[in-house]
């Protein structure tokens, strides 16, 4: 693996061939190196990279990696990976070849991230992880890795956090008051609480989304802001496509505000608000009413908590939220759901034994 001198420049470069992808044989060269080993071990990386070989580093395979999402993932959904990556995970392993990263290695990143000061919280952790994971998943299907470490190492963090944050109707009510002098903030909150749809879903409503006559609203894409440019996007998965039935008095409300806007144009955002307005209205709120701040995200789990509390199926609610199974559902809100073990106890005793057990149910 030889490097030459170039005299006039004072530096190293490296000029060699190879093979791409498609099997052709091409040169490569590379100028402007301090010092011969450099020269050799950008050759030797090089050459790693495009054999596909394990010896490569953890961060050519992160550039192979991310080139590969680019094309599949949602502009803000590649960014904020992006940025995980960037921050938290290549700063560890960026020089490591990747065939010499084993469960212990991880572990001992997971403990550096666990023990930061900045005390990260459970879900971002879980998040974080996940990422190290899916590389090394790509590297094993597409790179002969032996195994993904991650998976020995075990995961950190959790998937849904301790505790819920959600409103009740009646804190709900007390904050609306305290917003109700802008329409717009109004309507949204509403609906956000009444549907428990996504605030991206939300905002990107067009008129000719609602059926007044049914009282309906069309869920069938979802807005982002990404560098400075409003976008719309497919939603979030292929169940967030979904029909949701307002109640009568949130459609009247919706019809009204659209009304009340000149010359709207039915395929036009019906809020021009970016996700910063939503914030804003829950500071000033939650500071006006005195009730305690949540975050826009809760409002889904508000108007989910109020449907198990009125005693709706996990299916029914589950449809209503755009979820891709029943399990999400379940698994997100199955601490809310009253336990019935007592009663079916008490109903199996009244059957086998014709007494009405403790903790049965009324008769109808």
């Amino acid at each position: 693996m030889p490097a030459y001198k170039n005299d006039k420049a004072g530096t190293w470069f490296c000029k060699f061939y190879y093979q791409d992808w498609t099997g052709t044989r091409k040169q490569k060269k590379k100028e402007g190196f301090k010092t011969r080993k450099e020269a050799q071990e950008f050759e030797r990386e090089f050459l790693a990279k495009a054999h596909a070989s394990c010896d490569m580093t953890f961060g050519s395979l992160v550039e192979i990696y991310m080139e590969d999402s680019k094309t599949r993932l949602k502009p803000t959904t590649y960014t904020n990976k992006q940025f995980i990556i960037d921050s938290k995970v290549l700063p560890f392993f960026r020089s490591m070849p990747i065939n010499t990263i084993t469960a212990a290695t991880i572990r001992k990143w997971q403990n550096e991230l666990l023990s930061d000061p900045k005390g990260y919280s459970q879900t971002y952790l879980k998040t974080v992880n996940n990422q190290v994971s899916a590389i090394f998943n790509f590297a094993v299907k597409y790179y002969q890795l032996a195994s993904n470490p991650c998976r020995m190492a075990g995961s950190m963090g959790k998937k849904n956090a301790d505790s819920m944050q959600f409103w009740t109707m009646d804190e709900f009510n007390q904050f609306i008051k305290a917003i109700e002098d802008k329409p717009a903030a109004k309507v949204i909150f509403e609906l956000l609480f009444w549907t428990g749809m996504r605030s991206g879903e939300m905002l990107a409503l067009t008129l000719s989304d609602f059926d007044f006559s049914a009282n309906t609203v069309s869920i069938n894409k979802n807005y982002a802001r990404h560098e400075n440019q409003d976008l719309i996007l497919d939603p979030k998965t292929p169940k967030s496509k979904r029909v949701i039935t307002l109640p009568p008095f949130l459609s009247q409300m919706v019809k009204e505000y659209a009304d009340s806007i000149y010359d709207l144009d039915p395929t036009e955002r019906l809020f021009q608000h970016t996700k910063h307005f939503l914030l804003h209205e829950m500071i000033r709120g939650c500071k006006a009413s005195g009730v305690k701040r949540i975050r826009i995200h809760d409002l889904r789990h508000s108007h989910t908590s109020f449907l198990i509390e009125q005693g709706y199926s996990p299916l029914l609610i589950s449809e209503r939220l755009g979820h891709e199974n029943i399990e999400t559902t379940l698994g997100t809100y199955s601490h809310l759901y009253p336990n019935k073990q007592s009663e079916v106890a008490a109903l199996i005793e009244k059957v086998v034994t014709g007494k009405k057990g403790e903790g049965a149910a009324p008769e109808a």
